[in-house]
Order: C-alpha cells, then structure tokens, then sequence
C-alpha cells in the first residue's frame, strides 16, 4: 500500500499515512479521466445562446407583392429567412449540455486522479488544518510552511469554515469539502493538499 508522510500546519513531519491502494494507487484510466473531464466541463456551459427563428422576428405581416405578373420571385414575408432582417434557420436555442457517466466511470475517474497525483508526488496530507479566525496570511504561510508555491486543490472536512474562509481570496488556491471532491479540480491543479480527515472521509466513499 502507498504511504505517505504526514505534515502538520508548520511543515514538520507528523508521522506516515497508509493509503488505500485501491484508491490512490491504481494504474491511471487516462481515457475515464479524459471523458470526466469532458462531461464536468459540458455541465458547467450556460447553454443560454439563442437566435429569433421566423415566428420570432418583428414583423413581416404583410405580403411584400402580390403572387403573380411582377416578374419576381414569389415572397410571403419579409421576415423569411432569406431577407435581411429575418428569421435565423437552424440557429442555437436554448439548451442544457449537461449529461451523466455511470457511477463506476466516475468512481475510477475520481481514483484514476487521486492515483495519478500520488504517483507524481503532488499530493501532501497535514494532520489537520485550523485557524481560530479567518486569516489569508496565517493561510498563505501555511501554504509555505508545506513547500506548495503553485496551482493547488486543498481539500478539508466540511465544518472547516474558517480555512475556507481563509483561501478564498488566494490566487491559484481552490479549496472545497471532501464530499466535493472531483476530477476537473484534481486535474485543474498541479498539487493537492488533504487533511487526514478528508483522506478517511474519501477512503470511506471510494472504498
């Protein structure tokens, strides 16, 4: 099994975790994760564009000229689509991207991330994060203390509100619940930070 060191909020050493290799120690699904990815960023688009068809446009009552003996080609409206000012064919409405993978296509992108970070050695678990009040300085040493200086994923308990609190105004710093765990931020970040309430939190999802 995996085993990582475990660093408290200074950056010393507080011990190892033992990882559960089912979970952050499997051989990387690149194709899963790629189609994770490409389904959380389909759900996050709006899809609010939208165009005027026929119907829509202003206008366009009244028979530009009779049928027959003009010589020109016959018109009902001059809102139809060939006419400047009319009605848009085929164009986008409004609509929802969004879809779902099955449950163990996401569950083996989830472990297929967390793997790969392990791997890499971009992920560092601290004993614990508390901070008595919102501080982004007392944060942003922490962040020091633990050697990460670039895009990072810290991922807490849930009732850890001042630590949340205290990153938000952090640049390159995303930080959410273990239950909100997910690929895009996984693989959005180039290290991830855990507590190890979250880890036991994720083992105990995942498992």
């Amino acid at each position: 099994m995996p085993n990582v060191n475990v660093l408290d909020q200074t950056g010393k050493n507080a011990g190892q975790l033992e990882l559960n290799e089912q979970i952050f120690g499997i051989e990387p699904n690149e194709s899963v994760l790629f189609d994770a990815v490409i389904m959380q960023r389909a759900s996050l688009r709006q899809g609010t564009h939208s165009v005027k068809n026929r119907s829509a446009v202003r206008g366009g009552g009244k028979k530009p000229w009779r049928q027959k003996g003009t010589g020109r080609a016959r018109q009902g409206s001059i809102r139809s689509p060939q006419w400047r000012g009319g009605g848009i064919v085929f164009g986008p409405t409004p609509r929802s991207y969004a879809y779902k993978l099955p449950k163990k296509v996401r569950r083996l992108a989830l472990k297929s991330a967390l793997s790969q970070k392990v791997a890499g050695e971009e992920m560092v678990v601290v004993d614990q994060l508390s901070f008595d009040t919102p501080k982004t300085k007392e944060f942003a040493n922490f962040l020091n203390n633990v050697k990460v200086d670039t895009k990072v994923l810290v991922v807490v308990d849930s009732e850890n509100k001042n630590a949340a609190l205290s990153a938000r105004n952090l640049e390159n710093v995303t930080i959410i619940p273990a239950e909100g765990l997910n690929v895009l931020d996984i693989v959005n970040n180039q290290k991830i930070v855990l507590t190890k309430a979250a880890v036991q939190s994720i083992e105990e999802v995942l498992a």
